[in-house]
């Protein structure tokens, strides 16, 4: 999206649990979809639906283009790097915390 300007960042287009299965749904079809198509998915409107895409679209999250009278959806991974680089930040404070757990829990057991 180089001369797009992104109006929602991966961190805000991921926090709806909605928008988080329309990126699995996007990725475990490893296709692209129409709108009808996703809807099938969901139990929300297809205005709805095409909310949460736009968002997903804004982050750069999906890309979209016209086939005919329908508009089709394809996952871009490419931005979920930005979340692997801020999680693995946090993972040595995790690695850390399980670590003296364990030492805590074989030290209860002698």
């Amino acid at each position: 999206m180089p001369d797009q300007e992104i109006q929602h960042d991966v961190f805000q287009a991921i926090s709806d649990s909605s928008r988080r299965r329309l990126l699995r749904l996007l990725a475990d079809a490893d296709k692209e979809m129409a709108i009808a198509e996703i809807t099938e998915y969901f139990t929300i409107s297809r205005t709805a639906v095409n909310k949460h895409l736009h968002i997903l679209s804004e982050a750069g999250l999906v890309s979209s283009r016209r086939v005919g009278r329908e508009t089709r959806y394809k996952l871009q991974p490419e931005p979920l790097a930005e979340l692997k680089q801020w999680f693995s930040f946090f993972e040595q404070y995790w690695e850390n915390k399980l670590l003296t757990l364990k030492e805590f829990v074989e030290a209860d057991n002698e």
